[in-house]
């Protein structure tokens, strides 16, 4: 049986124009689920991941705002709390709708720390907006108090901004390969994993945020996957997106798809992220990625959509099929 990674993206659970409700959420995962059903009926043994932005920033927004009641909770809490919340609202989606299917595959949700370097240079540049938007006085008032870094996002107001340093190893990582190993369908590194440093032989929590793609590439590759598939907000990766010349990607290799990030084809706050993980992960030994949006994600699997990324040593298959149905999309 293959292996595959899947990193669900935030779309997959928060939709646009949503407020974000556990109701909201809860019908979103359900939808997914569906497509990883007709992913473990094609043959797949699933590891899944998870972002969790807006949770993370409503965990803190909700922390900081009953302050004045129960003690605050700190950034990696936080993130803690978001993977328990997220884990459970996929795992009972994910049961009910394996249940629907009479398939017998069992589920659970390992909260997953994330090791990162206390000498990442990210540390000392913080760059990831988190929480909520302040005004001016609002911001300046939590730097004073809180030690903050803020800086004007979008000019929608101020936000908090902590480092996104890089992840080195999964502490976990034992315990989902065994789990996999016995056909468990595994939830993990949820919100790129609770960021963590080893300081004197032990691990702390630090105020960071992983990138999410970033850790689930580190994931596929420690697992060795046979697909790391990425859910997003669009069905392929294109060329000159949103510009009129825009073309879907379908089948390209590692070093084609390189190039195309080198001229710039990528942007950091979009698909920029991905695009970088699925090179680290076909860099580090993986064979194939691919990127498409969750409700293509059984019919990409099977070749008939989504941009596949393939490892330089394998061979480029037929695009004929998937060029048809971009055509017909």
């Amino acid at each position: 049986m293959k292996t595959m990674l899947l990193a669900v993206g935030g779309n997959s659970l928060i939709r646009a124009g949503e407020k974000g409700t556990v109701a909201e959420q809860l019908a979103n995962a359900r939808r997914t689920s569906v497509e990883m059903v007709g992913l473990i009926r094609a043959g797949y043994r699933l590891v899944i991941t998870h972002g969790n932005g807006p949770q993370v920033g409503a965990a803190l927004l909700r922390s900081e705002r009953a302050a004045s009641q129960v003690p605050g909770h700190p950034l990696d809490v936080c993130d803690a709390s978001t993977q328990g919340e997220i884990g459970y609202l996929l795992q009972q989606s994910l049961i009910n709708e394996l249940s629907r299917a009479g398939l017998q595959v069992p589920v659970v949700t390992v909260l997953t720390q994330c090791v990162v370097s206390a000498d990442d240079p990210a540390m000392q540049h913080p760059s990831k907006p988190i929480g909520p938007f302040y005004s001016r006085a609002d911001a300046e008032e939590r730097r004073r108090q809180f030690g903050w870094q803020i800086v004007e996002d979008a000019a929608r107001g101020y936000r908090r901004i902590v480092p996104s340093p890089d992840p080195i190893e999964i502490v976990e990582l034992e315990v989902v390969r065994d789990l996999v190993e016995a056909g468990v369908l595994v939830i993990a590194c949820g919100g790129g994993g609770i960021p963590v440093v080893r300081s004197n032989g032990a691990l702390q929590g630090v105020e960071a945020v992983i990138d999410k793609d970033r850790a689930s590439s580190l994931l596929a590759s420690k697992l060795g996957v046979d697909v790391f598939a990425i859910s997003t907000d669009t069905d392929f990766v294109y060329l000159d997106y949103k510009k009129p010349a825009q073309r879907p990607l379908t089948y390209v290799t590692a070093t084609e798809l390189e190039a195309h990030a080198k001229a710039g084809h990528f942007p950091p706050g979009n698909m920029g992220p991905k695009v970088e993980s699925v090179l680290r992960f076909l860099h580090q030994g993986g064979k194939e990625a691919v990127i498409t949006s969750y409700e293509y994600l059984t019919r990409a699997v099977a070749g008939l959509g989504g941009t596949h990324i393939l490892a330089d040593a394998e061979p480029i298959r037929s695009r004929k099929q998937v060029e048809v149905q971009v055509g017909g999309r």
